[in-house]
């Protein structure tokens, strides 16, 4: 697995740089698709399940637009389209059926995010997009600890630790188990999720089949499987609206 966090750039993770990836294509621009209802009782946005390439999706399974995002869920510049995106992507595009929402992990800054993701992943899909929000909503502090002088000592010290032990100390030095405490989650399965080798392993089986499609920063967005250069909701926007939205 590449490392992607070292102390040398800690400064810029508080300025918002997470190496945006900017080899996108605009593409043509496509007719409108029409909106698909949901099953009685049922609805798009409340609609989760794991994908067969690791990944969570909400919406329509058969949605014509398929929307991708490899993200990092430490990355300011996910954060920000999180915070500014998530609620008109999922209100206003993924409840109609047209569009249909995966995130990826993307372990972008290296230690840190490792248990960010673990934790994310470990109550399954009912809270997985709601826990995702809301570690967005909740950056800044986890940030602050990241760069503080604690946090790169912590960084020095598991250079080289096995995975699930980096993701254990870093979980407790920035508070993630308390976090998805207060969401549902009981300590002793947020200290199982952890521990969580394989899925650690899935999560780097992710990444490295993001790197074939050329993922090289986070947030990376695929629409049908066509890397798109936007890295914002304002820039994201008009390539759903062109691919029929």
């Amino acid at each position: 697995m590449k490392v992607r966090f070292a102390v040398a750039i800690v400064a810029a993770l508080v300025l918002g740089a997470c190496k945006p990836s900017g080899n996108g294509s605009g593409g043509a621009t496509s007719a409108p698709v029409a909106a698909v209802k949901a099953p009685a009782g049922q609805d798009w946005t409340e609609t989760v399940a794991t994908t067969p390439e690791g990944g969570y999706r909400m919406g329509n399974p058969n949605a014509p637009i398929k929307l991708i995002e490899y993200g990092s869920r430490t990355c300011p510049v996910c954060g920000l389209f999180g915070r500014e995106g998530f609620e008109p992507l999922k209100n206003k595009y993924v409840s109609t059926g047209k569009v249909s929402f995966e995130f990826r992990e993307y372990l972008v800054h290296g230690q840190p995010d490792f248990p960010a993701a673990l934790l994310g992943r470990c109550g399954g899909t009912g809270p997985f997009f709601a826990i995702l929000e809301q570690m967005y909503q909740e950056q800044q502090p986890v940030e602050e600890k990241m760069t503080n002088a604690e946090g790169q000592a912590l960084f020095q010290k598991l250079q080289g630790a096995k995975g699930t032990d980096v993701a254990k100390a870093w979980a407790d030095h920035l508070g993630y188990v308390d976090f998805v405490k207060q969401r549902g989650i009981p300590e002793a399965k947020a200290r199982a999720c952890l521990n969580d080798q394989k899925d650690l392993d899935a999560i780097f089986k992710i990444m490295a089949e993001g790197d074939k499609k050329g993922v090289t920063g986070t947030p990376s967005f695929f629409i049908n499987d066509e890397k798109n250069s936007a890295v914002s909701w304002e820039q994201l926007e008009p390539a759903l609206k062109a691919a029929g939205a």
